[in-house]
């Protein structure tokens, strides 16, 4: 870049952090290293027009684990570690909620729902039974059952007669939480250049040399948060993993309401906007979804329709008006990868596809990882 005495002045000089995405975990850091050291410069590079990644494209569930899915956990997991992971959970989305507020971010807490298929009996059945045994489990953190059975209201075909409900699930705005989020960085005067991809660091006694693709700078501290393309820049197994969604056109006196998960939660869908968002699929080819590249498949995107038209919304015409995909990050373990690299690099990665409700728990921990 040509860059002027000016530009290299007030943007690229006496960085004191200088954070690796702009998505909820990046912010919520700088927020906090704000707070704590606010005479501070703070720089976040994005790579993207927006957050890349997961924050601005994820489906906005402000969940913490459908019944199948903690029951899955347990068979791999203590029920002490299930637990914490589910209350670090519950914990993170209080705390996005009080830094941001309900309004801002357009929190609706009304419910979720878990739908099971007509051929899945025996994962039906698992759920009945042990449901008591995890609402015993979650019960300190939540303070009541969790979760409760309710009839087929909403009409699905194709699946049993009851659903499991979660009283405590809810849905947000993830392009309103993310302006929010970028307007108090900004109204704190951290700094935020998009279009900025890093290539390199090296880290020196003092500080850390940033390379790129578009200049150079030092700073005192790099914290990277960059969840599923962590893998390109630190050494962690940190497995890219694309989530691919749809969203219909307005469906007059929509009659959905709510967050719901299919197929052990491998597809998910709720209303917004009088529309409905549809997510999911990737099981059908993990390993071809384990990619950094942005784009849809029609092996998923047909299946996402077909579920459109056969159990979600069976006598009810739709269009589809958008169709994208987010980049998750996850692992042989549900647990985030916050550490130091050495002592001026840090990271705080691997979210699991649970970035909505740990990204800003996350970004703190990754902010006091500075002493």
């Amino acid at each position: 870049m040509n860059l002027s005495y000016w530009e290299i002045k007030s943007w690229l000089t006496d960085v004191d952090f200088c954070i690796v995405g702009s998505g909820i975990v990046g912010l919520s850091c700088a927020l906090e290293l704000k707070e704590r050291f606010p005479k501070s410069k703070i720089l976040v590079l994005e790579k993207g027009v927006l957050p890349q990644g997961a924050s601005t494209k994820n489906a906005g569930f402000a969940c913490f684990g459908s019944l199948s899915e903690i029951l899955e956990d347990l068979k791999t997991h203590s029920k002490d570690d299930v637990f914490q992971l589910v209350k670090k959970r519950a914990d993170g989305l209080k705390l996005l909620r009080q830094n941001l507020g309900d309004k801002a971010i357009a929190y609706k807490q009304l419910g979720g729902y878990e739908l099971f298929s007509e051929q899945d009996t025996p994962l039906y059945e698992s759920c009945l039974r042990h449901k008591e045994e995890v609402n015993t489990l979650l019960k300190p953190v939540f303070k009541e059952a969790v979760f409760s059975i309710k009839d087929n209201a909403f009409g699905f075909k194709k699946i049993k007669g009851h659903y499991i409900f979660n009283t405590f699930e809810g849905q947000i705005d993830t392009g309103k939480m993310m302006e929010a989020l970028l307007q108090k960085a900004q109204s704190k005067s951290i700094k935020i250049l998009n279009q900025v991809s890093v290539e390199d660091y090296i880290e020196t006694n003092q500080s850390v040399k940033v390379k790129t693709n578009r200049f150079e700078l030092s700073a005192s501290k790099l914290l990277i948060a960059t969840n599923g393309f962590a893998s390109q820049l630190i050494n962690e197994k940190v497995t890219p993993a694309r989530a691919q969604v749809l969203v219909t056109t307005p469906i007059p006196n929509l009659h959905i309401k709510g967050t719901f998960h299919l197929d052990r939660g491998y597809y998910y869908f709720r209303n917004i906007d009088n529309r409905i968002l549809l997510g999911g699929g990737r099981h059908l080819d993990f390993f071809g979804e384990q990619t950094f590249e942005f784009n849809q498949t029609a092996l998923v995107q047909n299946k996402l329709e077909t579920l459109l038209r056969t159990t979600i919304l069976p006598e009810t015409p739709f269009e589809i008006a958008h169709r994208w995909s987010g980049i998750m990050g996850v692992g042989n373990q549900k647990k985030a990868i916050v550490k130091p690299f050495g002592n001026h690099v840090f990271c705080g990665v691997r979210l699991g596809g649970m970035g909505v409700a740990i990204g800003s728990s996350i970004g703190k921990e990754l902010s006091n990882l500075i002493k």
